[in-house]
């Protein structure tokens, strides 16, 4: 679709967004994944399909964007395009606070609530490369009272790029810097400078492509005990935001639990979570 370039043209080509295409472009990523570009940010879009635009010898923005809507292979684009606008930093046992405070107040709560069944049921939300969920999946391993419990953790993110790293689990020692040496030799596999995940861990974790954005898909995902989506909802808006955390409400157990970023609040919902301040964190319980 749209004009191609040689390569020489491409290499040498400045190629400039133009208002009008900036708009059309912010307006479809919000509309496929509720993620807002302000309108400061033209440059910032621009910077991040630059080397989409010279991979796919494409002569403009503008012919970018008629592929994301008309290409026949519109669908491997897409997933190009959330891999770009997506920050998937992430490592090991993140934001220690919120973490202690899972253990000491979530899991005893969920414990007490699901005595009968025995199961604890876990949601990373856009889990990146899975350092979330299996830092989750090694403390609950660790934490005797779940010793005859089912341990069951789904991992969802909209980028497969992620979900295929994460399902490998081999990390760099940099991503392992806050795991201790002990659980690294109990649960990784050192292989020429990188550790391997062992299968005692990534058997408790189950991965998913998912749009947190997608309301139809979402309503696969019930019977939650608690959710971590961290460090998620700065990059939508009010109405997006709303929408995305009805939805993480609804996937929920009564009295479930719902883990946020540190820069992250809830205000005016409060008819869907209160806050409770446990340590040196704060999380929310479904009402």
């Amino acid at each position: 679709m749209g004009h191609a370039l040689s390569k020489s043209e491409v290499d040498n080509a400045h190629l400039a967004m133009s208002v009008e295409t900036f708009n059309r472009l912010r307006e479809f990523i919000y509309e496929q994944t509720g993620i807002t570009f302000q309108e400061n940010q033209k440059y910032l879009l621009e910077s991040r399909l630059l080397a989409r635009l010279k991979e796919r010898k494409l002569a403009s923005y503008q012919d970018y964007y008629t592929v994301l809507r008309f290409d026949t292979y519109r669908d491997k684009e897409l997933t190009a395009l959330y891999e770009l606008i997506t920050t998937n930093e992430t490592y090991f046992y993140r934001d220690a606070p919120q973490l202690e405070t899972f253990m000491k107040t979530i899991v005893p709560a969920v414990m007490d609530a699901n005595k009968g069944s025995k199961k604890i049921r876990i949601w990373s939300a856009a889990c990146a490369t899975g350092d979330e969920a299996y830092t989750l999946a090694i403390m609950l391993l660790e934490h005797l009272p779940l010793a005859n419990w089912n341990i069951e953790i789904l991992a969802t993110d909209i980028s497969e790029a992620v979900l295929t790293k994460a399902r490998t689990a081999i990390y760099g020692a940099h991503t392992l810097r806050h795991v201790s040496p002990a659980l690294k030799h109990k649960y990784f596999v050192e292989q020429k400078g990188h550790f391997a995940l062992k299968s005692a861990v990534k058997g408790r974790v189950k991965f998913m492509n998912l749009n947190l954005y997608d309301r139809p898909r979402l309503k696969l995902v019930r019977g939650i005990d608690a959710v971590f989506c961290r460090n998620c909802l700065i990059y939508f808006d009010d109405k997006a935001k709303r929408q995305i955390v009805t939805d993480l409400h609804a996937a929920l157990k009564p009295n479930g639990y719902l883990v946020i970023g540190f820069s992250e609040s809830l205000t005016h919902m409060a008819t869907l979570f209160r806050p409770i301040h446990a340590g040196r964190s704060v999380v929310y319980q479904k009402v």
